[in-house]
């Protein structure tokens, strides 16, 4: 499991712009990694949609943004097309369909649908140590205590 302080592990994956190492492809940046569940989610899309207005202050810092989701290459260039439509998405987004990296960071909750999951963001500097994390449920809620409902 990642701690904060921990150097994140490296890995190579196919994305929409190409294959990556992300330890060559983060430079001496800092970097924000992003990821969600699946292509063409409403709340995914508006997440991902935003992060072109953030751009030009991540530049202007040394920043630079990646995401991820499960879903393959071809998924993620229709879902940019989308996108695109009203923002300009030009940062890359790994396909993670073996959950390789998703397990490799450990974005993926042992009792959980994997699919349904992954939704965390790292912040990692330019040393590759994990500086900030923050990991949310698939339904953004608390359990019910009239339904002891697990959000996983």
């Amino acid at each position: 499991m990642l701690q904060l302080g921990n150097t994140v592990p490296n890995f190579t994956q196919q994305s929409s712009l190409g294959k990556i190492d992300f330890y060559d492809w983060a430079g001496d940046s800092w970097v924000v990694f992003f990821s969600h569940p699946a292509d063409y989610t409403p709340v995914c899309t508006t997440e991902l949609g935003s992060v072109p207005f953030q751009l030009p202050e991540f530049d202007k810092r040394g920043v630079k943004a990646i995401a991820l989701s499960v879903d393959d290459v071809e998924s993620h260039k229709g879902w940019i097309n989308d996108i695109n439509q009203t923002q300009n998405t030009t940062y890359p987004i790994i396909a993670d369909v073996d959950k390789s990296v998703s397990n490799l960071y450990g974005m993926i909750h042992p009792d959980a649908d994997g699919k349904v999951t992954v939704r965390t963001v790292f912040v990692i500097d330019p040393d590759k140590k994990l500086r900030l994390t923050i990991t949310y449920p698939p339904l953004c809620r608390l359990p019910s205590p009239r339904t002891n409902a697990n959000p996983f």
